[in-house]
């Protein structure tokens, strides 16, 4: 009797939502791509506003809800990275929309040496150093007359440009960059620096214990949600025009980020995207009544994080099994194997 070798295990990361998300995604995306073509320009300025929102939010989860450092001064990368693009096309000639990977890059450096300062906090004095070093910021571009001080300024790069022929650039660069934020945070969370980070956050001394790189997981990540949120400040103030220290550094920008992702469900990609529409649909509806309106985000938030701890989407995943974009990967039971002579008895009995 010949032994065969055991059965080869089979590891699935796919499901059958995350095959129909992909489908209906790229057919959402295409169908994006020709909005400046059919659409009005308000639709367009609205997408922008509300891409930066979720790239910025998409950072923030995975700063907070992905790595464990819970900051609420990320607004420090989005208006450094605002004000570096403003800078280089109003003072260096560069493109702006050419300066916005370069303003998102240059907040991603500057999170170098700042990391130096907030890694020495840890817990909630991590958070409130944060948005100290956000202060920082703000206070330093207030005066610098250059810029405006605390006025202000407008960016003047783009005067040259038709107003049709700047809204479709920055609104195809905006998708782009949508696009490109969900995927490398994907691709990221299925690698093994994926797991590294994830083991992180459950359980830092335990990570460390086993050979991860603490330290060197913790900086990168930091490093890359400061790009992340400097790409989107760039972004916003491209098609905004105008930029100035309190619109820049604004601590809102942190909060409304922090309401998307506990909204959506935090520590899952889908949870800034749900969060995301959430948002802009209260936005779009209930602006309009001042005070009432952040009164309104505010009691949502409290009633999503008392009977929905894990967000809408999380809530939605536990009920239904919907994974839209599956990091974790399942083992599936090996295939029944047969040996030479089990496979010999089964001829002879069919042809008997």
């Amino acid at each position: 009797m010949t032994n065969m070798p055991p059965p080869l295990i089979a590891v699935e990361r796919a499901t059958a939502a995350s095959r129909v998300a992909l489908a209906a995604g790229t057919a959402l995306v295409l169908i994006a791509a020709s909005l400046p073509l059919w659409g009005e320009p308000s639709w367009m300025r609205e997408f922008v506003e509300i891409a930066c929102y979720f790239i910025f939010a998409m950072m923030w989860n995975l700063l907070a809800g992905y790595g464990g450092m819970v900051s609420i001064g990320q607004q420090a990368f989005f208006g450094f990275g605002g004000y570096v693009m403003l800078m280089l096309g109003n003072f260096a000639d560069v493109n702006p929309f050419v300066a916005v990977p370069l303003g998102a890059l240059a907040a991603g450096l500057i999170a170098v040496p700042v990391s130096f300062v907030a890694f020495r906090l840890s817990g909630g004095y991590f958070a409130i150093g944060t948005w100290v070093i956000a202060e920082v910021f703000r206070l330093s571009f207030a005066n610098v007359s250059a810029v405006g001080g605390g006025s202000g300024t407008t960016l003047t790069a783009l005067r040259g440009i038709e107003r049709t022929t700047r809204e479709r650039t920055t609104y195809w660069m905006a998708l782009a960059c949508v696009v490109a934020a969900v995927a490398l945070v994907y691709l990221f969370l299925r690698s093994k620096r994926g797991l590294a980070l994830l083991a992180i956050r459950d359980n830092e001394v335990a990570a460390e214990s086993q050979g991860v790189p603490v330290a060197r997981m913790k900086l990168a990540v930091y490093v890359v949600a400061a790009f992340g949120a400097g790409l989107a400040g760039a972004l916003y103030f491209v098609g905004n025009l105008r930029i100035s220290p309190d619109a820049a550094f604004s601590v809102n920008w942190t909060a409304f980020a922090i309401f998307m992702v506990v909204i959506g469900g935090i520590g899952r990609i889908e949870g800034p995207l749900v969060g995301a529409l959430v948002f802009w649909a209260l936005n779009k509806f209930l602006s309009d009544y001042g005070t009432w309106y952040l009164l309104g985000l505010g009691l949502l938030a409290i009633g999503v994080t008392l009977f929905f701890k894990q967000g809408l989407w999380g809530w939605a995943q536990q009920r239904w099994a919907w994974s839209l974009f599956p990091t974790q990967r399942r083992l599936l039971p090996p295939a029944p194997s047969f040996s030479s002579s089990d496979l010999e008895r089964g001829f002879h009995a069919k042809h008997r």
